[in-house]
């Protein structure tokens, strides 16, 4: 049972984890904004888990394994560094070198690669701190993950442990942001994907490219069947040619290009063209649903 000076804010058992996106505000200095990836006013995906020291490994191995969850899905190779004791620091040597401990027995057992930034953790305890690298190569801090065992001194935390004889114990904070600044990240994607985003996370995931006037009804057909599905989905009803159409469709980085001509709506089918690839497959509307239903599952 977790109290706040002397009042009960929450009765159950540790860990105790909550989450939010939140608005933060950081005073930077004008010379230091530099477009998305550094802001003074930022989401954050921030959570703070509150724990006994026993489960101090279990759950720091727990937001690295999240965080390695996430990143995969994005991509994203990242480094880890263990950030250790400040010179300025608050609480006692004792406290801080079982906190790099732990942190060092989590690091192990995730069996990842990791180096000791000396000196550079929190005034308030020691950190992991995440970076991945963009399309040129510079390192960006995304994720982090702090061990606090000062700000629960300091605010007078304490749990009672069941079957402890009503033992009061104070409980150890962990900090963790995986996406960190939800700016910041939109940045390294954009680097990331060099414009060529995979197609579940894509903002122009088809489009649908009439050979003629007489197919236009049968585009539009097509593309409300999409929309419907769930899709983001536009279709060229310009003068162009077909070859036009399809080449600007391919600079515009559109995931699928499905041409339909008089063939195509004799069958009820699409002509479908892969971003970056030459070769074209004809598919059934019901065909064509269930494949880009695929490759959204596959990230999932």
């Amino acid at each position: 049972m977790l109290k706040i000076q002397r009042q009960y804010v929450f009765g159950g058992e540790l860990p105790l984890r909550m989450a939010d996106f939140g608005v933060l505000h950081r005073n930077e200095a004008s010379g230091a904004l530099t477009g998305l990836t550094r802001v003074r006013r930022f989401q954050q995906d921030d959570a703070h888990i509150f724990c006994r020291e026993s489960q101090v490994k279990d759950e720091v191995r727990g937001v690295l394994e999240f965080i390695e969850y996430t990143y995969n899905i994005f991509g994203f190779t990242f480094k880890l560094k263990l950030s250790t004791k400040p010179e300025s620091h608050m609480g006692d040597l004792a406290t801080w070198k079982k906190a790099e401990a732990a942190l060092k027995e989590a690091l192990i057992e995730f069996a990842k690669p990791w180096e000791v930034n000396e000196g550079d953790g929190a005034f308030y305890g020691l950190k992991i701190d995440i970076t991945v690298s963009d399309a040129l190569s510079r390192d960006h801090q995304l994720a982090t993950l702090q061990l606090d065992f000062q700000l629960p001194d300091r605010f007078k935390l304490y749990y009672s442990a069941e079957g402890e004889d009503g033992k009061m114990e104070r409980p150890v904070m962990i900090h963790r942001a995986v996406l960190g600044s939800v700016e910041r990240m939109l940045a390294v994607l954009l680097e990331h994907y060099k414009g060529k985003w995979p197609f579940w996370l894509s903002p122009r995931q088809a489009i649908v490219c009439p050979v003629s006037h007489t197919a236009l009804p049968y585009a539009l057909q097509v593309r409300d069947q999409i929309h419907q599905a769930g899709y983001y989905v536009d279709v060229d009803t310009s003068d162009k040619t077909i070859q036009k159409k399809v080449r600007q469709a391919q600079m515009a980085q559109y995931n699928y290009i499905l041409v339909v001509g008089e063939e195509e709506v004799q069958n009820g089918q699409v002509s479908v063209r892969v971003r970056d690839k030459g070769d074209v497959t004809v598919m059934s509307m019901e065909g064509l649903l269930q494949h880009l239903k695929d490759q959204v599952e596959a990230f999932h």
